[in-house]
């Protein structure tokens, strides 16, 4: 979901941008007029976010997939050694990408426990020369996050944050890279934001393809090749959106409140089960199952009838998923859980 006020503004600019002439669809990404939609986005996420000024903000392309392959063709270029931390699927697929360009190995994983929980880690977990480590901090299909920023010993540590940007506040100094894909909290898809730490530009393998370059988009301004335009557009009305309501911190009160009814009423009752370790839980994405696959089926087509979509967990494991990503609002987490105690009355054997 996006936020009605982001909608209805993206709604009354859609046919004419401003005093334009033309939607942001359709003017060239070199024109003045875009030039200062891509500084206002930017500007927008560093004050939300609090980036410090020693970092830069990039808008590239290819999702967080496309960044599995461009963290370690800019960054696995001293030692060659990287360490990943497996925390569920796309840890899991970040690692595998990354094993084609070096010596990547995995440093910790919490597969054998089915991800229903995340590695716990320290310093002596990882290789001295190692060039960086690599996490994912929100587990979309498993429903976990990491309570703790990993103590990598001055290792730079990279963070997929796809699934959990702009939720809550986020040290961003603690790291020297992190990504994500828009299309959960930011933007729709096709913008994927990279925010790295000014030491860690120019690191590159030659092998790198231009576009996923970090010191050529940054030497470029995001602008080497044609951008995503609308979606940084959109990314920036997020960003000025969230600022307006009180920041990251107002943000994390609602997230923080909408995940507390749910899982709340999941640890009341007995029907429903929910495998994530209650340390490990995350606030954006809630998983839990009834423990019959067929009972699963029935409730995930009845949701949907209801109204209620997207309910239905990822096909790797099953079960029910409800994203709660920032745009839903507490009604609808509301209308979930009355929904479900229904269901479970209705069909408890």
């Amino acid at each position: 979901m996006l936020p009605l006020p982001v909608l209805e503004k993206a709604r009354d600019q859609l046919v004419c941008y401003e005093d334009s002439g033309m939607s942001v669809m359709e003017m060239s990404h070199r024109s003045p007029v875009y030039d200062k939609i891509i500084k206002a986005a930017e500007s927008n996420l560093r004050t939300l976010l609090n980036v410090p000024e020693n970092y830069r903000i990039l808008f590239m392309q290819g999702g967080a997939s496309g960044q599995f392959a461009a963290v370690p063709l800019n960054l696995m270029t001293g030692s060659g050694k990287a360490d990943y931390i497996v925390s569920g699927q796309f840890s899991g697929k970040a690692f595998k990408e990354a094993k084609k360009y070096g010596d990547a190995v995995c440093a910790a994983s919490s597969e054998a426990e089915n991800f229903a929980r995340v590695p716990t880690v320290s310093a002596g977990d990882f290789r001295p020369d190692a060039d960086y480590v690599h996490m994912c901090f929100n587990n979309t299909i498993y429903g976990t996050k990491f309570p703790y920023i990993p103590d990598t010993a001055g290792i730079p540590l990279v963070a997929d944050m796809s699934s959990c940007i702009l939720s809550e506040p986020v040290d961003v100094s603690r790291f020297g890279v992190i990504y994500a894909g828009a299309q959960k909290n930011m933007a729709p898809a096709g913008v994927t934001v990279v925010i790295i730490r000014d030491d860690l530009i120019g690191r590159e393998s030659p092998l790198t393809p231009a576009v996923f370059s970090y010191k050529n988009m940054a030497e470029n301004d995001s602008m080497y090749n044609t951008p995503p335009c609308y979606s940084i557009y959109m990314c920036g009305l997020v960003a000025e959106y969230l600022l307006s309501i009180g920041g990251l911190p107002e943000m994390e009160k609602i997230n923080k409140k909408k995940a507390a009814l749910l899982y709340d009423y999941l640890d009341s009752q007995s029907y429903y089960l929910a495998p994530v370790a209650p340390s490990s839980r995350s606030m954006m994405n809630v998983t839990f199952v009834t423990g019959d696959k067929e009972l699963d089926k029935k409730f995930a087509a009845e949701a949907d009838a209801a109204g209620l979509k997207n309910l239905k967990g990822h096909r790797s494991v099953g079960g029910m998923r409800a994203s709660i990503y920032n745009a839903m609002p507490l009604e609808g987490v509301e209308t979930l859980v009355g929904f479900m105690d229904r269901f479970a009355k209705e069909n408890r054997k």
